[in-house]
C-alpha cells in the first residue's frame, strides 16, 4: 500500500487520450488521462464513467446539451448516455469505472486503447 502524487503520476503521461491505471479496489480501476481536443462520440451500455478534473477544464458534449466541467468539478455519465469529452486545452482527468471499461466504449478507432499501462 503506497500514497499516490497525481502531480507525480500525471508528469509521467506524456500524450492525450491514453487512460493509464494508477489504483484499484473492488473491481474498479482509477485511471488518469490527459485530454485534449475532441474525443469520439462513443457510450458504455454496461458501465457508468466518473469524471473528475484535476487541473484545467473539458466541455462534456452530449446530445442534447453541453456540461462545462472546471477543475475540482466531477461529473458521472450513466451507462448508455452517448457524449464526448473535448478539451481547447490540455485538461488532466481522473476517472473512476469497471475495469471492464473500453475508453471507446461501443466504438474502436484510433483512440481506442486496450491495454493499459498501470503507472
Amino acid at each position: 500500500m503506497n500514497k499516490v502524487s497525481l502531480a507525480d503520476k500525471f508528469s509521467q503521461i506524456t500524450d492525450h487520450w491514453n487512460p493509464h491505471i494508477v489504483g484499484e479496489l473492488n473491481g474498479q480501476q482509477v485511471k488518469l488521462a490527459k485530454f485534449k481536443g475532441p474525443f469520439t462520440w462513443h457510450h458504455h451500455a454496461q458501465e457508468d464513467e466518473f469524471f473528475f478534473v484535476v487541473k484545467g477544464s473539458f466541455v462534456m458534449e452530449l446530445r442534447d446539451k453541453n456540461i462545462e466541467l472546471q477543475e475540482g468539478d466531477f461529473l458521472v455519465v450513466p451507462r448508455g448516455v452517448e457524449h464526448r469529452p473535448n478539451a481547447e486545452e490540455e485538461v488532466w482527468v481522473m476517472l473512476f469505472e469497471p475495469a471492464s471499461t473500453l475508453n471507446t466504449g461501443n466504438t474502436e478507432n484510433e483512440f481506442t486503447q486496450k491495454q493499459l499501462n498501470r503507472i
